[in-house]
């Protein structure tokens, strides 16, 4: 009995680090939701949310989104705000993770990040980065929340 014990017990010590989530999957999500909003497909941005309640902060009033239409809600005040701002061509480099925090089914990624648009025909670019924290449900990793954080707007280089 003892040694089947601690067989338990080594396997379970030497299986948590095997479950540990590698960089690509913690930003695959990620990736889709910038890669669904630099090409316009929201269906496939949307996609990288997790269902339920979804907190993104932006620099744009009302510069928080919260609760279950919280990525919708987000994007249509982006694009009202975008309207109202003569901003088009929105585009988002994502930089590789400086730093990912995992515990179990959660996790907390920051990326940096470069914010390329047009603000009444002038190239404008914002240097930045974005947290991301994540769930790891039944469909995998998904978003749950996500801050930007980044420099005033300044004329592209």
């Amino acid at each position: 009995m003892l040694r089947t014990v601690a067989a338990f017990v080594v396997s379970v010590l030497l299986a948590g680090p095997a479950l540990a989530a590698t960089p690509d999957e913690l930003t695959t999500p990620i990736r889709q939701f910038i890669n669904g909003f630099n090409s316009g497909d929201t269906k496939s941005a949307y996609a990288a949310y997790a269902t339920g309640d979804i907190t993104i902060i932006d620099e744009f009033a009302p510069h928080i989104w919260t609760g279950p239409n919280g990525a919708h809600a987000w994007a249509a005040q982006y694009d009202k705000h975008a309207t109202a701002t003569g901003v088009t061509d929105g585009s988002v480099t994502l930089g590789n993770p400086t730093r990912i925090e995992e515990e179990g089914n959660v996790a907390y990624v920051i990326c940096p990040t470069v914010y390329n648009y047009k603000e009444n025909g002038v190239a404008t670019a914002e240097e930045g980065q974005m947290t991301y924290v994540l769930n790891n449900g039944p469909q995998g990793w998904k978003i749950r929340a996500w801050t930007w954080s980044g420099v005033k707007p300044h004329p592209a280089h």
